[in-house]
């Protein structure tokens, strides 16, 4: 092939044509005004530079010439590779000039752009071959070099997929080129990431969408094969190299992560008034930017597609199943790729937690939902996932390395098969017996039977549950919060939390207590303890804001379990204590500390405090209930303290409020006379009652008058047949809103008028005697309500809706539609579920979604408005941070007492006398020997009687008001009635404005007794369990 000169000569003048070329197809614009002119000069000249670099071609070339001419065309590409102008440049400059729809998919093309196009990527390809062909398998320098350009320059184009021919995108896809990016990817990561964001300071297309972002969509689309309409029918291109892929992917999308969240950084930093709108912009531009593929409209979300396939998930967990080890190309740049070795689950994990994020980050609206979905309902992933976890948390580094390049998972067989079935791995069954063999060393007792769906029973005392109990519960790797946990392991937390949450939205309770899916319920228990330390520990512990997305997954996974434990308990008490049973701050500084958090307008912003405060902002229930009901009444205390700097008076006074109530009109009355104060309730009432006749009643209000009004304007208003308040159908006929109510005059302004009421007695410390709803609690607490607690609203519907959900058959058999019907005062009015909703039936595929449309009308939007303007008159007196330390249930106790038996020491102790009685008092005492030998309901019957609650105050009767005092009555008995052994015959009586019971001077047992029973057993009307 001539002498080295002439060689040298022919390379540098080949060199020459090849850039002139390269530079024409830069300048190539099939709209320019040369027109064909210009796409046949350019076509001609991509023809040469094709000629140039393929030997077979020449006709000087013969057999003992042609190692020569191979030799020569090699020096060539690898000069014109790295030479100037960039070879992988001009393609690119090219290549985004192309229009989506400019060739039709499934037709051969042999025009002249087409054929452009092709030459192209010919050119682009022509490196890899070189390797490909390097008998020495000796990756050079330049062809290395040229590998990191293509992924600079090629791999970030947007849709590079969609805008070239389909009969050309197998050769990207072929494993002797993505194999080599793959792997450059990996080796030359920081050099090709700043690369990249170098490239976008001069590129602008499209939409502010960075070049890292394109290349992991694009290398996504080159490594799968899948159409964008399939649910479910892909598979990866031939011979990839799934570890390899995984790791890239894993890389890019880290980086990509890394940009998205500098602009939500910027946004929260920036002075300039106008960046949130920009970063707004930013993300929706992202997530929105499309392009026209013929008639398809394609988003960059499409292009995510294949990850949130579950034939991705499930191809890449088979892989993690296999023995040995995934070879790796023969075309890999470095054997450093060698130490990757076979795909293992803690990869898969980090792969799709940096997904998931991505996905919350670029569509505000779903979110992660889509990813979400598919994660949630892979048989076997959350199991698996959870084994891995576990295995960590347990047994550290020496059960589960936790470097990422040698970490064993995958490993569990575990799957549910959506029958209930479950077939549980050995690896399970080995770390449950480490901790039931601890339970039961700790209790020296069996452990807890929750095999067949059972509750636990409720626990002892606080006091009786040993400080071992504690221990078991307070899981030693989270101690130190978020510093004590590896990258690894927040990965592997973030994904389970985020995806667990959202199955649990969906688990009913047949699912999570009978058939134990996909956790048995002591899997549950060990989930909760887990979660509950690390929320804990990680915000009572100062940690960086990096990880608030995990800190968010991990809270709302707990608050998902809790919510549940408090509907139907599945956790002992002092699980819920334990990590916080020796750090919790003092009673008044907790207060203090939750009131400065409330203040923050966001979530995020709790979350991104982590103190003091939004630990009893996130996790209050590490606080026993009687601990935050005394936090309740410190908030009270420091209002009505604020209120008395500001110049309001307890007493009589410009302050207060005088009003006139007709018993007759009680709700009437006080509706008119006090709705309009609002806020001003707070204030001191003063009432005077008109009797039925119409006379002025006798007596002054110092404070039981108004506790009279509260108690029986809440009787009247909360009573079935007002209309405003029906009850449960359940055995505990709790009150919830009467859906009607807001057909009825002034109906809506009536039910905010009742939530001042409620509120008032709550900031006066009144009992009420009357349990809401726990549907209509959460909705005044701002809490979602599940399917499952339709069952106390609606136990009919409930069981049609878990029939629907769990029927085997043909779902379309059931004849149902997207609607609900409802009846307002006999007229029946049809709602549609979703628009069009009465043309769409009900099908196996959507029964799913129509189950929790049903509930989520009748749980939620239907009782909505009437919970909203409860909670408008609520929360003029009772601030909504005050009531979120509560639970529903203990909402029901704040309002109306503790559920307990009545402590007769802590009654005797706190109970004054009047009248002439003393503790010393004959009568006294044998009342108390009386009380004593009550049964529970008899001593509730008792306090009903005298205070109009059944129930005991929640911190003792020394926070009763007004106290509870025996009032003596004087009877005078005859003389021969005493001498013939007659006793008193009147009959005790109350007056339950203050709390008194008034007593005759019984002086035998059996005779008070009779007499009391008598008295508490006639006080008969309208009453609630």
């Amino acid at each position: 092939m001539g002498t080295h000169e002439e060689r040298s000569t022919w390379l540098h003048q080949a060199q020459k044509l090849v850039s002139i070329c390269l530079s024409i197809l830069a300048e190539f614009n099939r709209f320019s005004p040369g027109g064909q002119d210009t796409i046949y000069l350019t076509s001609l000249a991509m023809r040469l530079v094709v000629a140039l670099t393929d030997p077979k071609g020449w006709k000087c070339v013969t057999n003992e010439n042609l190692k020569d001419a191979d030799l020569a065309v090699k020096d060539l590409i690898k000069c014109v590779a790295t030479g100037k102008p960039s070879l992988y440049s001009c393609i690119r400059t090219y290549i985004i000039k192309l229009d989506f729809y400019f060739y039709p998919q499934k037709t051969l093309q042999t025009d002249d752009h087409f054929l452009v196009t092709a030459s192209a990527i010919s050119m682009a390809l022509r490196p890899f071959h070189v390797a490909k062909l390097d008998l020495n398998n000796a990756f050079s320098a330049e062809v290395q070099n040229a590998v990191e350009q293509y992924c600079v320059f090629l791999l970030t184009i947007p849709w590079l997929v969609q805008r070239l021919p389909r009969i050309l995108v197998p050769a990207l896809k072929h494993k002797s080129v993505l194999s080599p990016c793959l792997n450059t990817l990996l080796i030359s990561k920081e050099k090709l990431v700043l690369a990249m964001s170098t490239l976008d300071q001069f590129d602008c297309w499209p939409k502010k969408i960075p070049s890292v972002g394109w290349a992991l969509v694009n290398i996504i689309n080159l490594a799968t094969e899948c159409e964008h309409d399939s649910l479910d029918a892909g598979k990866f291109s031939q011979d990839v190299n799934c570890t390899v892929y995984v790791h890239a992917v894993t890389f890019v999308a880290k980086n990509l992560l890394a940009w998205l969240e500098s602009v939500g950084h910027a946004k929260n930093h920036d002075s300039v008034e106008d960046t949130d709108d920009l970063t707004e912009t930013i993300v929706s531009d992202i997530w929105e930017a499309e392009t026209a593929f013929g008639s398809l409209k394609l988003s960059y979300r499409d292009l995510l597609g294949p990850v949130i396939q579950q034939w991705h998930l499930r191809m890449l967990l088979s892989m993690t199943k296999t023995d040995g080890s995934i070879q790796i190309a023969d075309s890999s740049p470095n054997l450093e790729m060698e130490g990757l070795g076979k795909l293992k689950l803690l990869d898969i994990a980090h792969l799709y937690s940096y997904m998931l994020r991505i996905f919350s980050i670029l569509n505000p609206i779903t979110g992660s939902l889509p990813i979400l979905n598919m994660l949630s309902f892979s048989p076997g992933f959350l199991l698996d996932l959870w084994l891995l976890l576990e295995g960590s948390i347990l047994f550290g580094s020496g059960h589960t390395p936790m470097n990422k390049h040698s970490c064993t998972g995958g490993t569990s067989s575990g799957q549910y098969d959506g029958s209930g079935e479950k077939k549980q791995p050995r690896a399970s069954k080995d770390v449950g017996n480490k901790w039931t063999s601890v339970l039961q060393k700790i209790s020296r007792k069996p452990p807890l039977n929750l095999e067949n769906g059972k509750s636990v029973n409720s626990s002892p005392g606080l006091s009786q549950v040993s400080e071992d109990s504690y221990e078991l519960w307070d899981v030693e790797t989270f101690k130190r919060g978020l510093q004590g946990i590896s990258d690894d392991m927040a990965c592997m937390l973030h994904l389970f939390c985020s995806t667990y949450s959202h199955l649990l939205l969906v688990l009913d309770d047949i699912e999570f207590y009978e058939k134990q899916v996909p956790f048995t319920l002591e899997q549950q228990q060990r989930i909760t303890s887990m979660l509950n330390t690390f929320v804990y520990n990680g915000f009572s512990r100062n940690n960086n804001q990096q990880n608030i997305p995990l800190m968010g997954a991990a809270v709302r996974c707990l608050h998902l379990l809790y919510e549940r434990d408090c509907r139907r308990q599945f956790c002992p008490p002092h699980l819920w204590l334990s990590p916080a049973r020796k750090t919790r701050p003092p009673i008044e500084a907790a207060a203090r500390a939750h009131e400065a958090v409330s203040v923050l307008p966001r979530f995020g912003d709790v979350l991104g405090s982590l103190s003091t405060g939004s630990v009893i902002s996130v996790t209050p229930y590490v606080f026993p209930f009687e601990e935050r009901v005394q936090m309740f009444r410190e908030f009270i205390k420091l209002d009505k303290v604020s209120r008395r700097r500001a110049g309001e008076v307890a007493g009589h006074g410009p302050g207060s409020k005088e009003i006139v109530i007709r018993r007759s009109h009680i709700v009437e009355d006080g509706f008119k006379q006090l709705n309009s104060l609002g806020s001003m309730l707070k204030s001191r009432i003063h009432v005077s009652f008109v009797s039925e006749c119409g006379l002025p009643e006798a007596g002054l209000d110092y404070g039981g008058l108004s506790k009279e009004f509260l108690t029986d304007i809440s009787k009247a208003a909360f009573n079935p047949e007002y209309g405003l308040f029906t009850q449960t159908p359940t055995s505990e006929r709790h009150l919830v809103p009467n859906i009607s109510a807001r057909l009825i005059e002034n109906g809506i302004p009536m039910i905010e008028f009742l939530g001042r009421i409620v509120g008032k007695a709550l900031y006066e410390g009144i009992l009420l005697d009357y349990s809401f709803s726990h549907v209509f609690v959460q909705k005044l607490l701002g809490r979602y309500s599940f399917l499952d607690e339709l069952s106390t609203l609606d136990p009919e519907l409930y069981r049609n809706l878990i029939y629907v959900k769990h029927y085997e058959g043909d779902v379309k058999e059931l004849s149902l539609d997207f609607t609900v019907t409802d009846e307002y005062f006999g007229k029946h009015i049809v709602t549609e579920l979703k628009p069009g909703g009465k043309e769409v039936a009900v099908t196996n595929e959507n029964k799913m979604q129509y189950v929790h449309a049903i509930a989520d009308y009748k749980l939620n939007r239907q009782i909505l408005p009437l919970a909203n303007a409860f909670c408008r008159g609520l929360i003029d007196l009772i601030s909504p941070s005050w009531l979120s330390l509560f639970n529903a249930s203990e909402f029901n106790q704040l309002l109306s007492g503790g559920n307990h038996d009545i402590d007769v020491d802590d009654f005797r102790t706190n109970t004054r006398y009047t009248g002439g009685y003393s503790a010393g008092s004959r009568t006294i005492k044998i009342f108390w020997e009386v009380i004593e030998g009550f049964q529970p309901k008899e001593r509730c019957m008792l306090l009903k009687f005298v205070t109009s609650c059944s129930r005991a105050p929640l911190l003792g009767f020394k926070h009763l008001q007004p106290a509870f005092t025996i009032h003596r009555v004087s009877c005078n008995v005859p003389l021969w009635a005493t001498i013939g052994g007659q006793d008193v015959d009147r009959l005790p009586s109350a007056s339950t404005c203050y709390n008194t019971l008034k007593l005759p001077t019984y002086k035998r047992a059996s005779t008070l007794r009779a007499k009391l029973l008598y008295a508490i057993s006639s006080n008969a009307g309208f009453e609630l369990s």
